[in-house]
């Protein structure tokens, strides 16, 4: 009785602590669920799992882990969170070794924007989050920045991309070429992508789109949740969330997001790229326990909400293979609310900063040696 009695306990802080939401895809609750991860289903489309390479995927991992050690190495110590870059990003298979080339680690010669989207629930949590707004601090002084986009909370991808082509369009359109560099967090990312596909006026400003840990087949979590679960999140103190159209839960079962991209080619106009969550298992904080087992039935590779693969893009560029779980990535739950950060949250810390000026000195060099 005292075990199960924990284990409730356990089940409904996870319920609550959804930073699923925070962090975006629906469901560390899920966990607390029996069953398979991925029910028996008919209603997807046909899918086969093939090495990136055969799927139209490029791989920069090499370059990319050459700009991120080297920013580590340069100013990693004076930053919160610091990890040495081999505990940073995790080499799978035969990774292939970058160029060799000097990395540039001054002034920016173009002022890209990262524009994060977040995923399910970041309103109801935003304010208790208290995010200090270190990564635009961090990467003003080179010439860069950083801005959060608001979507709704609980609401559908569909819903989300008319709010981020009315954000997008909203914003003052840089003379000197495309700019914004759309980073999608969990939800974020297919909220993203279904944006690119409705509204090709916001392709003009656009210099290239990254899945940050991105939702883009889906969760085989959402199988078992409810959107009413979801909602809990609206109880949560100084939530300032909406319902929305309720359409959160629904758009990221894996049958909707994969029937999605095969129904919907991405704009070739600009470049994509993937960052993948593919944590060492010592690296995956205590409230993941439950979800990453459950998910551990399809595949241990993945971060307590998603599997690895479901967060690649089609024929995208594959930047890495982030040793972090699902909140650690992007979401510093651990800086502003230490109890949670020695407990629950134990694996949170990770060196955010450093990623996302490794990501937009990346996004530079290419634009600039494709000659944009």
């Amino acid at each position: 009785m005292r075990a199960a009695g924990f284990q409730d306990r356990i089940c409904r802080i996870c319920r609550f602590l959804v930073l699923a939401g925070v962090a975006g895809t629906t469901l560390v609750f899920a966990a607390c669920a029996t069953g398979p991860s991925a029910p028996y289903s008919e209603d997807g489309p046909p899918l086969v799992l093939l090495p990136a390479s055969l799927a139209g995927v490029q791989d920069e991992r090499g370059r990319f882990r050459e700009i991120f050690c080297a920013i580590l190495e340069e100013r990693g110590s004076t930053l919160p969170d610091y990890r040495p870059c081999d505990d940073a990003l995790i080499r799978v298979g035969d990774e292939p070794g970058g160029p060799g080339h000097p990395v540039e680690l001054g002034r920016a010669r173009r002022d890209l924007v990262a524009v994060l989207v977040p995923g399910v629930g970041w309103d109801c949590f935003e304010d208790w989050l208290d995010l200090k707004g270190s990564i635009p601090r961090h990467v003003r002084p080179f010439g860069y920045d950083q801005v959060t986009l608001k979507v709704d909370a609980l609401s559908s991808c569909t819903n989300n991309a008319r709010q981020i082509r009315d954000a997008l369009m909203a914003m003052e359109a840089d003379p000197s070429g495309p700019n914004l560099v759309l980073m999608g967090y969990s939800k974020g990312a297919p909220d993203i992508l279904e944006a690119l596909v409705a509204y090709p006026e916001i392709h003009g400003r656009i210099a290239a789109v990254i899945s940050l840990g991105g939702a883009v087949g889906g969760s085989p979590l959402a199988e078992d949740a409810t959107q009413s679960q979801l909602e809990l999140m609206r109880h949560w103190p100084g939530a300032r969330c909406s319902a929305g159209d309720g359409g959160a839960r629904e758009s990221l079962r894996p049958a909707i997001r994969k029937g999605w991209l095969a129904k919907n080619p991405l704009p070739r106009k600009f470049p994509y790229y993937s960052l993948v969550t593919y944590p060492r298992p010592e690296r995956v904080s205590s409230a993941f326990e439950l979800s990453y087992e459950q998910l551990s039935r399809i595949d241990p590779r993945n971060d307590g909400q998603l599997l690895f693969y479901d967060q690649v893009i089609p024929g995208s560029t594959l930047l890495g293979y982030v040793n972090a779980d699902h909140w650690a990535i992007a979401i510093p739950i651990a800086r502003s609310h230490s109890t949670l950060g020695s407990t629950f949250v134990d694996q949170n810390r990770y060196p955010r900063e450093a990623l996302v000026e490794a990501v937009l000195r990346f996004v530079e060099e290419q634009l600039a040696s494709a000659g944009h």
